[in-house]
């Protein structure tokens, strides 16, 4: 087993026990809001607006470029189970076999404060990993406490990693 590999096993691990004291308030949360990865009932005026106009890392970004990276990415949505309105969304940019990286976690400032977007990730990780993915990562600047509770945790070796900014 790699360094790499034990990475991976002790994040799942951690990520499982984190899953755990985050079901103790799944029964709250189910009463009011549910998730849903079907394409169909995502609001996409609604995310781009919340995306385009009050998140840091998309300030900006036209209506078309946000349409194009919906259409090519597993997108999960929280919805009011009384009014459908759409609460949050998430995208997942992934090979649905061994990595994903998990972008645009937007919850609706009027819904904060419920586990929203504790409970959007930890159903991306349940979704995905079963079908091997093992890696996943993010980025943040505000809410590394929303993402330690589903498990995540500062890189081990950021040196290893490097990324490319065109334009």
């Amino acid at each position: 087993m790699t360094d790499t590999d034990a990475s991976a096993t002790d994040a799942t691990a951690a990520s499982s026990a984190a899953a755990s004291s985050a079901d103790a308030s799944a029964g709250a949360f189910e009463q009011r809001y549910e998730i849903s990865s079907d394409p169909s009932r995502l609001d996409p005026a609604r995310i781009h607006h919340w995306l385009s106009t009050d998140a840091y890392w998309a300030l900006g970004r036209s209506r078309e470029q946000q349409d194009r990276a919906i259409a090519g990415s597993l997108n999960f949505g929280a919805y009011d189970v009384t009014s459908g309105e759409q609460a949050a969304f998430a995208r997942v940019v992934t090979d649905h076999a061994s990595f994903a990286w998990i972008c645009d976690v937007y919850v609706d400032r009027a819904a904060r404060g419920h586990g929203i977007g504790t409970r959007l990730v930890t159903e991306i990780r349940d979704r995905l990993a079963p079908t091997g993915v093992r890696r996943f990562l993010l980025a943040t600047d505000d809410a590394h406490g929303v993402y330690a509770k589903v498990g995540f945790t500062p890189l081990e070796a950021p040196g290893k990693w490097m990324c490319l900014q065109v334009g």
